[in-house]
C-alpha cells in the first residue's frame, strides 16, 4: 500500500464517496470509488467514461474478460486487497489507455501475460507466487516504470526476463521467502529498490546483492533470527562493484553486536547517506566495540531515528563515542532517550549534529568539544535549563544554526553569554526564557524565534542587533508592540497572541523597515491610540499576516468581537491639535461673519430695538386688557420725516380736523415725557395711540429714526390688530431702493395694502374720505376715555384738540 499511495501522489487522483462518481474539470477526469463495499464482482452498471476505478478491499476473487471492455478511457484500476487467486492480463487488451494497475495483497498464484504498452506502474506484491511471476511477455513492456513483485522463491533465471528494462523501482513485497539464489537482485536494472522482508528472514545475502543492485535501497523488517556471518568473514569480505549510495532501514530489531555489525560492513561501501529507522536493539555484548575500522569510508549522513533500548550491559559511554568518533559530516540521533553524549577530545570534522527528542540535561555541556567545522546544531524537545552553558559550549564553533527549542531554559543576568561571531539563527522557543534573555544573545544573530516563552517586555538596555531580520515573539506577555531602535534592519516581526492593548509610538518611527507583521490574537483596545494601527494596513496592503479575521476589538465592551477593519476612528475625534485648530478656525469664520453683518446690516441697531422691543412686550404681558383701554388717549400717531412735514401739516392734520375735532392726534414734540429717552417716548406714544399712521417717501426709507418707529409699528401687531397700522405712499418707492437692512419697510409694503396721495388734486376727497374709513374707531367711547386723562391738561389752557407733532431728523 504505500506504494499505491506514492502513486495517488503521482497521479493527483482524488477519490469521492463511496459508490459515487465525481469530476475533475481541469483535468476532465472521471474518478469511481468503489472501494470497502462487499462487492463480490464487478458493477455492471458504472460509467463507461471513468478513468480511475477503485475497487479496493471487496471479495473479488475472479475477473471475467467482460468486466472492463466498456471502459476505454480507463488509466488507473485498483484491485488491492481482494480474493483473486488468478490474474489474465488480457482481461485489460480493451483498456488501451491503462496506465496503473494494482493487484496486490490478494491470493494470486498465477499470472497469464498479455504485453499492454501503455502500462506503467504494475504491483503484484504480497501474493502466494511461488516464484517471480515474471515471463518473457513482461520484458516487451518498455514503458514499465514501477514493478511490484513477490514469490517464496528469487532466481536468477525469473530477473533475466526483465534486466533490459531500465526500471525506476522495484518493489519486492514478500510474505514469505524460503528461497534465495545468491546474485539475483545485482541483474536487476532498477534506480530503487525496496525490500519488505517477512518475518524470520535472514537478510545478509539480501543486503549484499540490494548493495550492488541500486542506488537506492530499502529494507524493511530486519529481525534478529537473521543468521549473520562471524565477524572475521565480514572483516575479510571485499564487496566490488557496489551501487547503493542511499540505504534505507526501517523497523528494525536486532541485538547490539548484529546492528555493530552492519554498521562495519556499510562502513566499508558506498553508501554516502545511511538511515536507520524504528531501531530496538539490546541483549548481551560479545563483539570488542574499540574493534571498529573507521578507515576506508565515503559515509557522509548516519540517521538514527526513534531509537528503543532494551536492557543490555553495554557501557553507553561506547555507544556514544562509536558514533562520535565517525570522521562524517552529518549524524542524527533522534527520539532516543539518550541522557548523555560525549565527544572524542580531538577535533571532528562533523557540520550537522541533530540530537532531538532525547533527555539531555546541562551535564552535556560540562566538558569542553572540539568541533570547529560545526554549522548546525539541534537539541529540541531535552531537558536543557542553562541557556549561557549552551553559548560556551558552542563558542569555538563554525556554528550558523541552533535550534534549542522545547526545552527547559532560562537566564539569569549576571550570567556570561560567549557566541561565535558566526550563529545567524536561533529557534528558542518553548522555553521559560524572561527578558533577561535579549542580553544572552549573538551579537549578528538574523533570525531569532522566541515564541511560547515567558517574555512580557523587549528591554531598552540591550546590545544592538544591527543584523536582526527576523523576530517571533508570539504567545508571550507582551503589552506592547516593540521599537526597532535596537533592531534596525528587521523586516519581520511576529507579536501574534499576546497581550497588546495598542501599539506605541515608537514602534511607528523606529520600525520604517518591517516589511511583515502579524500581530493577531491580541487583546486590542479599539480607541484613538489604535487608529495609527489601523491605517498601517491600509496604507501597505498585505503587510498584517491574518489580517483581517484574527484582529479583533477587546475593548471597549460596546466593539467587543468588532474586527479592527470595521472600527472607524475619524482624524478629528482623535487629533487633539487638529480639533483645537479647527475650532478656532470656525470661531473666527464666525466672528468675521458677525462683523461683516454688523457692517452691511447694522446689526447692533437691530439688537439695540429688539432689547426695547423686548421690554416693551414684557410691560404689556403684564398689562391687563383693561389697563391697555385705559392708557390709550389718541386716535392717531404720525410718523413722518422733517422732509415731510410742510405736507403733514398743512394737508394731513387739517383734513382730519375739519369736521368736529373729535380726533385726537399724538405728537412726539408735545407729548414727551422729560426723564425718558426718544425711544421710550416714541413707545409711549404708540402704546397710547389706537392707530399708527406712517407717512412713507424716499425721504422716510433713508431715515433711521422713521425706520426705527416703523419697526416697532411692525412689532406692535403682536398685541394689536393688523389694521392698526397705516401707510400713506406720499411718494413712489421702488422695492429694490429699499435698503436690505430694513426688512420690515419691505414686508409691510409687500404685505400690506397703503393710501396713495394722488398727484391729482381732483382725486384728494376720495383719499381722504378713505384715510377716515381706515382710522374709524368709537369715538364717543374712546373721547370719553381720553376726556378722564386729559382733563387737567384741558383746564390749563390746552387746545381742544390736542394735537402734537413727532418730528425726525433725516440725515
Amino acid at each position: 500500500m504505500k506504494l499505491i499511495r506514492s502513486i495517488y501522489i503521482f497521479c493527483g487522483i482524488v477519490m469521492s464517496v463511496h459508490g459515487r462518481t465525481s469530476e475533475l474539470p481541469e483535468e476532465r477526469e472521471l474518478t469511481t470509488n468503489c472501494s470497502n463495499m462487499s462487492l463480490r464482482k464487478v458493477p455492471t452498471d458504472l460509467t463507461p467514461t471513468t478513468t480511475t476505478l477503485d475497487l479496493s478491499y471487496n471479495l473479488l476473487f475472479q475477473l471475467q474478460h467482460s468486466d472492463f471492455h466498456s471502459f476505454s478511457k480507463l488509466k488507473i484500476l485498483i484491485l488491492c486487497h481482494n480474493r483473486i487467486q488468478e490474474l489474465d492480463i488480457k482481461t485489460f487488451e480493451f483498456n488501451k489507455e491503462l496506465q496503473y494497475l494494482d493487484v496486490s495483497y490478494n491470493r494470486l498464484k498465477t499470472v497469464t501475460w498479455y504485453s499492454l504498452a501503455s502500462l506503467r506502474q504494475l504491483d503484484l506484491s504480497f501474493n502466494d507466487f511461488d516464484s517471480m511471476p515474471i515471463s518473457e511477455e513482461t520484458g516487451n513492456m518498455s514503458h514499465l516504470e514501477i514493478l511490484g513483485l513477490s514469490a517464496a522463491k528469487i532466481r536468477k533465471s525469473d530477473f533475466q526476463k526483465i534486466a533490459h528494462l531500465h526500471l525506476n523501482t522495484v518493489f519486492l513485497g514478500l510474505r514469505t521467502l524460503s528461497h534465495y539464489e545468491e546474485g539475483s537482485l545485482p541483474i536487476l536494472n532498477t534506480t530503487k529498490l525496496h525490500i519488505v522482508l517477512p518475518i524470520n528472514t535472514n537478510f545478509w545475502d539480501l543486503l549484499r546483492d540490494g548493495i550492488k543492485t541500486s542506488k537506492i535501497l530499502e529494507m524493511t523488517n530486519l529481525d534478529g533470527k537473521s543468521q549473520f556471518a562471524s565477524h572475521e568473514t565480514q572483516q575479510n569480505l571485499i564487496l566490488e562493484n557496489t551501487k547503493t549510495s542511499i540505504l534505507l532501514l526501517n523497523k528494525v530489531d536486532l541485538p547490539w553486536d548484529d546492528l555493530f555489525l552492519i554498521l562495519q560492513f556499510v562502513w566499508h561501501t558506498s553508501v554516502e547517506y545511511f538511515q536507520i529507522q524504528h531501531v530496538i536493539f539490546g541483549g548481551k555484548v560479545y563483539l570488542d566495540h574499540n574493534s571498529f575500522d573507521y578507515s576506508n569510508t565515503v559515509m557522509r549522513t548516519i540517521n538514527l531515528e526513534h531509537v528503543h533500548f532494551r536492557v543490555f550491559n553495554i557501557p553507553q559511554e561506547r555507544v556514544y563515542l562509536l558514533f562520535t568518533k565517525m570522521a562524517i559530516d552529518n549524524l542524527t540521533i533522534l527520539d532516543a532517550q539518550m541522557p548523555h553524549m560525549l565527544f572524542p577530545t580531538y577535533p571532528t570534522r562533523f557540520q550537522y549534529l541533530n540530537f532531538a527528542s532525547n533527555i539531555f540535561t546541562d551535564d552535556v555541556f560540562r566538558k569542553p568539544v572540539q568541533l570547529p567545522h560545526l554549522k548546525t546544531l539541534i537539541l529540541k524537545d531535552n531537558k536543557l535549563e542553562t541557556l549561557s552553558l549552551v553559548s560556551c559550549f558552542v563558542r569555538n564553533t563554525s556554528l550558523e544554526h541552533l535550534d534549542l527549542s522545547q526545552n527547559l531554559l532560562q537566564y539569569e543576568n549576571d550570567e556570561k553569554c560567549l557566541w561565535p561571531e558566526t550563529l545567524i539563527t536561533m529557534n528558542l522557543s518553548f522555553n521559560k526564557l524572561a527578558d533577561s534573555v535579549f542580553r544572552c544573545l549573538p551579537r549578528n544573530i538574523q533570525m531569532l524565534d522566541l515564541n511560547n516563552n515567558n517574555i512580557h517586555t523587549v528591554p531598552k538596555e540591550i546590545i544592538h542587533l544591527t543584523s536582526l531580520q527576523e523576530l517571533n515573539l508570539a504567545f508571550n506577555f507582551l503589552t506592547d508592540l516593540p521599537g526597532c531602535s535596537h533592531f534596525r534592519r528587521l523586516s519581520v516581526l511576529n507579536i501574534e497572541m499576546n497581550l497588546i492593548l495598542s501599539p506605541s509610538v515608537d514602534f511607528f518611527q523606529s520600525c520604517q523597515e518591517v516589511k511583515t507583521l502579524n500581530a493577531g490574537g491580541n487583546p486590542f483596545r479599539c480607541t484613538c491610540e489604535l487608529r495609527d494601527f489601523i491605517q498601517l494596513e491600509k496604507y501597505s496592503e498585505g503587510m498584517m499576516v491574518g489580517w483581517s479575521d484574527s484582529y479583533i476589538c477587546e475593548y471597549p465592551l460596546d466593539l467587543k468581537g468588532t474586527q479592527l477593519k470595521d472600527v472607524h476612528l475619524s482624524e478629528l475625534s482623535c487629533n487633539i491639535a487638529l480639533l483645537i485648530v479647527i475650532i478656532v478656525i470656525i470661531m473666527l469664520v464666525l466672528g468675521m461673519a458677525v462683523a461683516l453683518c454688523c457692517l452691511r446690516f447694522d446689526l447692533p441697531w437691530y439688537l439695540r430695538m429688539l432689547g426695547q422691543w423686548a421690554r416693551t412686550w414684557y410691560r404689556v404681558r403684564k398689562t391687563t386688557q383693561g389697563q391697555l383701554k385705559r392708557n390709550i388717549q389718541f386716535h392717531v400717531f404720525i410718523s413722518f420725516c422733517e422732509h415731510d412735514s410742510a405736507w403733514v401739516k398743512h394737508e394731513l392734520i387739517p383734513n382730519l380736523e375739519k369736521e368736529d375735532g373729535s380726533v385726537l392726534i399724538c405728537f412726539h414734540e408735545g407729548n414727551s415725557d422729560p426723564g425718558k429717552s426718544i425711544t421710550e417716548d416714541i413707545i409711549n406714544c404708540m402704546e397710547k395711540s389706537s392707530k399708527s399712521i406712517f407717512v412713507l417717501s424716499p425721504n422716510f426709507v433713508q431715515s433711521e429714526w422713521c425706520h426705527y418707529e416703523l419697526y416697532f409699528g411692525h412689532h406692535h401687531l403682536f398685541h394689536k390688530g393688523s389694521d392698526d397700522i397705516i401707510l400713506i405712499l406720499l411718494e413712489p418707492i421702488p422695492l429694490y431702493c429699499i435698503p436690505t437692512r430694513y426688512p420690515a419697510l419691505k414686508a409691510l409694503m409687500e404685505k400690506k395694502a397703503y393710501l396713495e396721495w394722488p398727484k391729482d388734486r381732483r382725486k384728494c376727497c376720495l383719499f381722504w374720505a378713505n384715510l377716515r374709513a381706515a382710522i374709524h374707531v368709537n369715538l364717543l367711547e374712546t373721547r370719553e376715555v381720553c376726556e378722564l386723562q386729559t382733563f387737567t391738561e384741558l383746564n390749563e389752557g390746552s387746545r381742544g384738540s390736542a394735537i402734537s407733532l413727532i418730528k425726525t431728523d433725516c440725515l
